[in-house]
């Protein structure tokens, strides 16, 4: 109990506090990722379909949140070109993708309301794939 009780010294929380403002700035780019996302899906549901739109509004959602990472939650972080670094974001999420589309995939198949409101799908996959997302963009893209 006391080992616990230690976590939670002013010190202790003091030493987390830029991990956690860093997970704050994540989740608020993930927040403008996923407006880009629903509008992505809703914008070319039409043409595409669900399942084509979910795809291709993920690639959206998923370029504008790694620059916006890139920019802003983790500046200065990483290094090489901005295309490798772009690649390596999309492969170290490949995870968090499985979780994110897979949800939104299995949300839109087997429910009608998530069918007729695609947006329920989006925001029940973003939260599916938002914290292996964050530790590996942390500990592998932007390091």
């Amino acid at each position: 109990m006391e080992a616990m009780l230690a976590r939670f010294t002013p010190d202790a929380l003091r030493a987390k506090l830029p991990l956690f403002v860093q997970f704050l700035r994540f989740g608020t780019v993930g927040a403008a990722g996923f407006v880009v996302d629903t509008a992505t899906v809703y914008a070319t549901r039409g043409a595409l379909g669900l399942y084509g739109a979910g795809t291709v509004a993920y690639l959206t959602a998923a370029t504008a949140t790694w620059l916006f990472n890139r920019l802003w939650t983790f500046r200065g972080s990483g290094s090489g070109p901005a295309h490798r670094q772009w690649m390596a974001f999309l492969a170290a999420n490949l995870l968090g993708f499985v979780l994110n589309r897979g949800t939104y995939f299995t949300l839109v198949t087997i429910s009608a309301t998530c069918a007729a409101e695609p947006v329920l799908a989006v925001a029940a996959g973003a939260i599916a794939g938002m914290f292996i997302n964050f530790h590996l963009s942390r500990s592998v893209v932007f390091r």
